[in-house]
């Protein structure tokens, strides 16, 4: 099983912005901090906002933060949301499958019942239990501008 890029971008900009949470955060500012491209951050983003776990504040002070507070944002139900369009094999896509063992295969099943089992071990997360006491992450994440801030927050 492997994540999408989307994802993996998604929940960074996440952990960006719970340990920034007094600070609007620009695209550009979590581009560097997660080696990630601005152009398919501003795809993550738009994502993220469109079903609510950011918004998104345009101009010149512009940028993005939390939507919620971070205890609010379930990791599954972020992973379920953008990984909805990428179904784990050929077999899970209706319609679409051309194996032609899908009628009797056994193992389709026991693959469901995996993936299932994966995401609902994320949905016992929130953003909060990944950024809450972190003070590694928050030293990565946190922009330097707020370092005493952060350093208060993590404590």
């Amino acid at each position: 099983m492997r994540l999408t890029l989307r994802t993996n971008l998604a929940m960074r900009t996440l952990m960006v912005c719970a340990s920034n949470p007094r600070r609007i955060v620009r695209k550009s500012e979590i581009s560097v901090l997660c080696n990630a491209s601005e152009n398919h951050l501003g795809q993550v983003v738009r994502l993220l906002a469109l079903h609510g776990f950011v918004k998104t504040i345009r101009g010149r002070h512009g940028g993005i933060r939390l939507a919620r507070s971070a205890d609010r944002i379930n990791v599954g139900a972020v992973f379920r949301t953008l990984e909805v369009n990428h179904p784990f094999a050929e077999c899970f896509e209706d319609g679409k499958s051309t194996c032609p063992l899908i009628a009797s295969c056994w193992l389709r099943p026991a693959m469901m019942e995996a993936v299932e089992a994966f995401y609902r071990s994320l949905d016992e997360l929130y953003l909060a239990d990944l950024v809450s006491s972190n003070s590694e992450l928050k030293n990565i994440l946190c922009l330097h501008t707020l370092s005493a801030e952060c350093e208060r927050i993590s404590n």
